[in-house]
C-alpha cells in the first residue's frame, strides 16, 4: 500500500499536476473577518488617519414627480441616491479569490453614512439597504428614494407657472472637519441621465437639475450640505380647457346678452343665469389652490374680474330698466293729462249754454276736428315709438360701449401679467 501512494505522489510530481481549488464569495468575507467585528465598528469612521477627512461622493437621478399638492404645499419625487467612499480597512488581492473584485452586503456590516434629507415630511425610508464593496476599500450603495417633500410653491402664474423645490442631503453627526459630502458629477451629465431615465409624462415637465455645495452653520459645529434643485414647469392644457376657456365662452355669452335685441327683463334673467355658471367654475378653482398666500394669483383675478363685470353689466341693465320704467310712466301721465284736457274740451263744445255764452260775448266757439277711430287706432303706434326716448337710447349706447370698453382694458392688463 506505501508502494502505491509513492508511485502516485510520483507521478503527479512528475507531470506536475495540483488539485483544482474552487474559489467562493464565502471565502472574502472569511478574509474580511466580519464575523469577529462588533457592531461598534459600524458606527466608527473607517479613517487610518485621524486628521484626514473622510469624503463621501453623491450623484442624484430624478426619475418622477409623482405629485404636487398647491394646497399643502407639498411635492413627492422618485429618486435614485448613490453615495460612494473609500474605507482602507476592507481590502483583499482579486488574485487570491479567482479574480473576485467586488462582493454585495447589507449597510449594516460597515459604516455607512448616516444622511438626512431635510426637506422631507414623511417617514418612508429606502428598502434597498445593501453596499457594493470593492477590493480596493471603495464602497458604493444606490438608494432609490420615494419622499414627499415641503416646497414653498409659487402660484402667482398659474397655471402658468414654473416651480423650483429643493432636496437638502445632510448629516448631522459629524462636522466637516472629519466629514464632506460633494458630488461625483457635473449638473450636465446628472441633467441627461435624470432626463433618459425620467418616467412620468403628467402635468409637470421636468426642466432643470442644479445642485449647491454649503456648510451650515449650528450650535454644535458646522456641518456639510449638498442641495438639489429640481425645477419643473405646469402643463396647463387641461386648466385651459377647464378653466380659463369655460370662463371666456360664458362671459362672450353675457357680451352678447347685453348687447342683444332681447327686452331688459330678459337680458337680465340670461345674465344672472350666467353668473351662476361661473359662480361653479370658482368652486373648482377654490378647491385646487392653497387658502393663503402673499400674492392672490393672477387666474384668482382673472376669475374675480369677469365676475365683476358680469354684476356690473347686470346692474347697467337694471339702471337700463328703472330709466324706462321711469319714462313709460311720465309717458302715460302726459298721455292721461292730454286726454283729460280733449275730453274737457269737447265737452266744452257740445254744451249749448256754453256756446251761447261765447256768441254773446262775440267769441268763436273752438272747432275741433273729430277724430275717427280709423285715426285713433292709428295714432297708436305713435305712442309707442314715443315711449323710445331719446334720452334713454343715448344712455343704454354709453353704458354698454363703456363696458365693452372697460372689458377690453381688463383682459389686455391680465394678459400682460401673465405673460410677464
Amino acid at each position: 500500500m506505501q508502494r502505491v501512494f509513492i508511485a502516485i505522489l510520483t507521478f503527479t510530481l512528475g507531470t506536475g499536476a495540483a488539485p483544482r481549488y474552487s474559489c467562493t464569495y464565502y471565502d472574502v468575507v472569511e478574509h474580511l473577518n466580519i464575523s469577529s467585528h462588533s457592531k461598534v465598528h459600524a458606527h466608527i469612521l473607517p479613517k487610518a488617519d485621524l486628521k484626514e477627512i473622510l469624503e463621501v461622493k453623491m450623484d442624484f437621478v430624478l426619475v418622477a414627480i409623482l405629485s404636487v399638492v398647491e394646497k399643502l404645499q407639498t411635492v413627492t419625487f422618485y429618486f435614485l441616491l448613490t453615495l460612494e467612499w473609500e474605507n482602507s480597512f476592507v481590502t483583499w488581492d482579486p488574485q487570491d479569490f479567482c479574480n473576485i473584485s467586488q462582493v454585495v452586503l447589507p449597510m449594516e456590516t460597515y459604516w455607512s453614512p448616516h444622511i438626512l434629507i431635510l426637506e422631507r415630511v414623511n417617514r418612508q425610508n429606502s428598502n434597498f439597504d445593501y453596499v457594493t464593496i470593492g477590493h480596493n476599500g471603495s464602497f458604493v450603495s444606490t438608494q432609490p428614494f420615494q419622499v414627499t417633500l415641503t416646497c414653498s410653491l409659487m402660484i402667482l402664474k398659474f397655471p402658468f407657472d414654473t416651480q423650483t423645490c429643493n432636496v437638502s442631503v445632510a448629516s448631522f453627526l459629524h462636522p466637516v472637519t472629519e466629514f464632506v459630502m460633494k458630488t461625483k458629477r457635473t449638473e450636465a451629465a446628472m441633467m441627461k441621465d435624470s432626463q433618459r431615465y425620467f418616467l412620468t409624462d403628467g402635468e409637470w415637465k421636468f426642466t432643470n437639475l442644479s445642485f449647491i455645495e454649503y456648510i451650515e452653520q449650528l450650535d454644535n459645529g458646522e456641518f456639510s450640505v449638498v442641495t438639489y434643485v429640481v425645477s419643473m414647469e405646469r402643463r396647463p392644457t387641461l386648466y385651459i380647457l377647464n378653466l380659463i376657456l369655460p370662463t371666456c365662452a360664458l362671459y362672450l355669452l353675457d357680451m352678447a346678452v347685453l348687447f342683444g335685441p332681447s327686452s331688459l327683463e330678459e337680458k337680465i334673467s340670461f345674465q344672472i343665469a350666467i353668473i351662476l355658471g361661473s359662480s361653479m367654475l370658482a368652486v373648482i378653482l377654490n378647491n385646487i389652490l392653497p387658502t393663503s398666500s402673499n400674492k392672490p394669483p393672477m387666474i384668482v383675478l382673472f376669475f374675480l374680474g369677469t365676475f365683476l363685470l358680469m354684476i356690473m353689466a347686470v346692474l347697467d341693465t337694471f339702471f337700463l330698466l328703472h330709466q324706462q320704467h321711469k319714462c313709460l310712466h311720465l309717458d302715460k301721465v302726459l298721455r292721461s293729462f292730454q286726454q283729460d284736457v280733449h275730453a274737457e274740451l269737447a265737452t266744452t263744445a257740445r254744451n249749448p249754454q256754453t256756446v251761447g255764452h261765447l256768441d254773446k260775448a262775440g267769441a268763436q266757439p273752438l272747432g275741433l276736428p273729430k277724430r275717427s277711430p280709423e285715426k285713433e287706432q292709428a295714432a297708436e303706434p305713435r305712442w309707442e315709438r314715443q315711449r323710445q326716448d331719446p334720452f334713454l337710447l343715448v344712455l343704454e349706447k354709453v353704458l354698454l360701449y363703456s363696458h365693452l370698453l372697460l372689458s377690453l382694458f381688463f383682459f389686455t392688463i391680465i394678459s400682460i401679467k401673465w405673460s410677464s
